[in-house]
């Protein structure tokens, strides 16, 4: 039986690993000749220029662990009777089942087919493939390694797909993440390399400022997002991380402002109405690319910048929204002769406190980006008012109080999400814990939890610096102070918060001091 199964006249040479990679076949067989012939009768199989590599396990208990510490094997060969007549097929309801495994193709070999029949086997355990070893002849076993390679390159490739979709997906969804748009290019690439058929590497590299490129010549190109041998080199320049041989590609690629194409690599010009001078490089590729993965590449190269450039402006808006804010709230506080360097300390200020409270990512950024709005309704209020050295009488106080009202009817009624929050901010900052404060007397959760926070922050900041009316305060008398109003003027939680993050708080300071 074993002669019918040794269908090789003579021994071949073993071919070292070649830089490709390797396809992993797993042998779970306890008869070690099976394992001696199925790897000699394989030892020159080549599929996509990657040759098997061969593990072995003698047992269903040993190929249980085996399948935990490869689970990116492609195959396993599987031999159903071992340490029990039906150990074979627990490690097969194993690996579907407890290990989630889905991509390796389970190929069943047994000697004795009457103990499990293919028929019942093939319904009640999801394997691919069920073979008597005397009929694994040669050829047959070339086939069926062949054909499941196929199946498992496939499989890899659409679930690679998937993945990149998600991430280009999550990227537009998410567009306040300061990584939305090195997610949006990584999901780009995994997504080409994927439907090219190869996940070995890619790189896209662009210009960081939008330039012609006739206007561009001492521009370098920068790397802007990698993988596979790439994946550390985010930033830096082009020509550091290539070879000389493929800059000259690169180099055609942009002159002639086309796709060029090398044994194993491409390099793709891409272009778009803001005139981005971008590079698209996939190393790893085919030989013999198809008309289908050409066309492919050249849709990707015409419209993967214009993508690009759109989720990179919908962060340039986010920023000039950003700095128009912290530039209007900084005219404020300069009316009232103090430093911009307050807000963007309260806007600090509320981001440590918002998290350490329990905020989410998005809220904590939120707070953060609207606290500079506290106070714009101060453009309302007299100078004689807002810059009175002194204690200010009744009649100013009221005055004083109006500049909630003011910032609320200033940035209410807009659909933009900072200066929404900053409109509650504007309104809610003076309200206090226990319904002493102002505009409305709110108390408790009925102050929004921005309103809260900017609260504290505002008041924590105002002390700790000089103002028109007072000298600054050290940090133990801020402390006792805030601490003492825990409960009347602050929410008790926000204070314990605030002490827990004193250290965190003092560096913000020290980073913006007047």
């Amino acid at each position: 039986m074993m002669d019918d199964f040794l269908f090789s006249d003579e021994p071949q040479e073993p071919v070292s690993k070649i830089e490709q990679g390797t396809w992993k076949v797993l042998i779970v067989d306890d008869e070690p000749e099976v394992h001696a012939v199925t790897k000699l009768a394989l030892s020159d199989f080549d599929f996509q220029n990657k040759r098997l590599e061969f593990i072995s396990a003698y047992s269903g208990a040993e190929a249980k662990k085996l399948i935990d510490e490869h689970s990116d094997a492609a195959i396993v060969l599987l031999d159903v009777v071992m340490e029990t007549d039906d150990a074979g097929l627990q490690v097969a309801k194993y690996i579907r089942e407890t290990a989630k495994n889905n991509h390796i193709r389970i190929i069943l070999r047994t000697g004795q087919p009457g103990q499990a029949p293919e028929r019942q086997v093939i319904v009640d355990y999801d394997i691919n493939d069920y073979k008597s070893k005397t009929e694994l002849t040669a050829q047959k076993l070339f086939t069926v390694i062949m054909s499941s390679l196929r199946s498992y390159r496939d499989i890899i490739s659409i679930e690679q797909s998937r993945e990149g979709l998600e991430k280009i997906i999550k990227a537009s969804r998410d567009i306040f993440s300061a990584h939305s748009i090195d997610s949006f290019t990584e999901g780009v690439m995994q997504q080409l390399t994927s439907l090219l058929g190869i996940a070995d590497q890619a790189m896209y590299a662009t210009t960081l400022v939008a330039q012609n490129p006739e206007e561009n010549n001492n521009k370098k190109l920068i790397v802007r997002s990698g993988t596979g041998d790439f994946e550390q080199s985010e930033g830096k320049e082009l020509e550091l991380v290539l070879k000389s041989e493929q800059l000259e590609a690169c180099q055609q690629a942009l002159s002639d402002k086309t796709i060029v194409y090398k044994d194993n690599y491409l390099f793709a010009y891409c272009s778009s109405q803001y005139n981005h001078n971008s590079m698209l490089f996939i190393s790893g590729t085919p030989k013999l690319l198809t008309d289908t993965q050409r066309h492919l590449i050249e849709i990707f190269s015409q419209n993967v910048q214009l993508a690009f450039e759109n989720v990179q402006l919908q962060s340039e808006i986010e920023a000039t929204q950003q700095e128009l804010v912290y530039r209007l709230s900084e005219a404020v506080e300069q009316r009232s002769s103090e430093t911009g360097n307050h807000v963007k300390r309260v806007a600090n200020i509320c981001h440590i406190l918002a998290e350490g409270y329990g905020l989410s990512k998005r809220e904590a950024d939120l707070v953060r980006l609207a606290s500079p709005l506290h106070d714009v309704g101060k453009v309302g209020i007299p100078d004689a008012i807002l810059n009175k050295p002194g204690k200010l009488d009744g009649q100013e106080w009221e005055v004083m109080k109006t500049h909630t009202d003011k910032g609320y009817s200033i940035l209410k009624d807009s659909p933009r999400e900072i200066v929404s929050a900053g409109a509650i901010i504007a309104k809610e900052h003076h309200e206090k814990w226990d319904g002493s404060g102002y505009p409305n007397g709110l108390k408790g959760e009925e102050i929004n939890v921005f309103g809260r926070i900017v609260s504290l922050a505002d008041v924590y900041d105002a002390l700790r610096h000089k103002r028109c009316y007072k000298e600054p305060w050290s940090l133990q008398r801020v402390v006792d102070e805030i601490n003492s109003q825990k409960g009347s003027h602050f929410e008790p939680k926000l204070v314990e918060v605030l002490n827990d993050k004193l250290n965190e708080i003092e560096i913000v300071l020290t980073r913006f001091p007047d």
